[in-house]
């Protein structure tokens, strides 16, 4: 039995067409057409993709005799049935989405922690040395309580190095290996991802506004330094996540601008290599272009503000002026906003006139 055979037994019995199963595999249908023709044949990895999709092993589908196989009901498409989610693409994306909120959060709470050892650090005000007795905190030494702030900004980075490139590579995996995606998404499965984004968003911006007033409310009192800031800290970390997840989880539901970033993973080579169809090819490679003028832009225009800002920072020093609560060392920091918004309008301006273009 040739594997022509057992392709065309296989899904006609799993009532798939030609452009269901291209879709699953992740080419186009001529592609399909082409194996069922014994034209060509299908590459190693869309091989094992067929094995997984039938649920066979590779010797039965190349050289046995899977014709008077009866379907799986659980890998059988219904014609005219919704895509599904066959590559696991809804699962990855949220856990994606997890670990890189995730992330976010851990830096931010590890300064919050931080915080409360650089404010136990000895001082001569007596109301400080109070509330430090009163917590039952001790005080610290300077040198131990710098050491042990640091250490804690440093794993919270640590953590978040680790959740953050773990699930970047791996995206970039699954983006490689599946660059182009059916939409499968539902609109009930869309308005509810909507709602949950206003959700989280509502909620980040709850917890936010709650750091700020816990701020405001112990202003000038003992507590601010111990308790205030680190609380509006936490908060902010909380109300970050939330927004972020939010965005995130929002965006999975957008298949488009999934399969035109995908360009963004993938080199010219690959691309062209690829199984996708023509169109698609020419689309992704015009995505890539655009992606880079973006990223040499942004790229100039943030080097350009942190020469600004190393500029401003050092003026001071070079004019021999030992006041450093004057001048353009107090905003030495406002190049780099500035620097992403300009990076932020350089975005919207390449995309729209690359689009009257297109």
């Amino acid at each position: 039995m040739s594997f022509r055979d057992n392709l065309l037994h296989l899904r006609a019995s799993h009532n798939m067409t030609q452009e269901q199963l291209a879709m699953m595999l992740g080419v186009s249908r001529q592609s399909v057409t082409k194996w069922e023709s014994e034209r060509s044949y299908p590459e190693m990895d869309k091989l094992l993709k067929l094995c997984q999709v039938f649920d066979c092993t590779l010797d039965e589908l190349v050289q046995g005799d899977l014709t008077g196989r009866q379907p799986d009901s659980a890998v059988g498409v219904v014609s005219g049935a919704p895509p599904a989610d066959v590559f696991g693409y809804d699962e990855h994306a949220r856990r994606f989405a997890s670990r890189i909120s995730g992330g976010v959060m851990a830096v931010i709470l590890a300064v919050a922690v931080s915080m409360l050892f650089f404010g136990s650090v000895e001082s001569t005000q007596d109301t400080l040395a109070g509330l430090r007795s009163f917590a039952g905190l001790p005080a610290l030494s300077e040198n131990l309580g710098a050491a042990l702030g640091t250490m804690c900004v440093l794993a919270g980075v640590a953590i978040a190095l680790a959740l953050i490139v773990p699930a970047s590579m791996q995206h970039s995996a699954f983006v490689r290996a599946h660059p182009c995606i059916e939409d499968f998404y539902t609109p009930e499965q869309k308005a509810s991802a909507r709602s949950q984004f206003c959700a989280e968003l509502i909620g980040g911006i709850v917890a936010i506004f709650a750091g700020v007033c816990v701020v405001i409310v112990l202003g000038d009192t003992p507590y601010e330094e111990m308790v205030g800031v680190p609380v509006m800290l936490t908060c902010i970390a909380v109300g970050v996540r939330f927004i972020v997840h939010g965005s995130m989880t929002l965006g999975r539901v957008n298949i488009d601008e999934y399969n035109k970033t995908a360009a963004e993973v993938l080199d010219a080579r690959e691309i062209a290599s690829s199984a996708m169809s023509p169109e698609q090819k020419v689309a992704m490679l015009s995505s890539q272009r655009e992606a880079k003028r973006i990223g040499a832009v942004c790229g100039i225009i943030m080097i350009t503000a942190t020469v600004v800002a190393l500029l401003m920072l050092f003026s001071a020093t070079a004019a021999g002026v030992d006041d450093y609560s004057r001048g353009l060392i107090t905003v030495f920091w406002l190049p780099w906003p500035i620097g992403g918004l300009l990076c932020g309008i350089a975005v919207l301006a390449i995309k729209g006139f690359g689009r009257d273009e297109a």
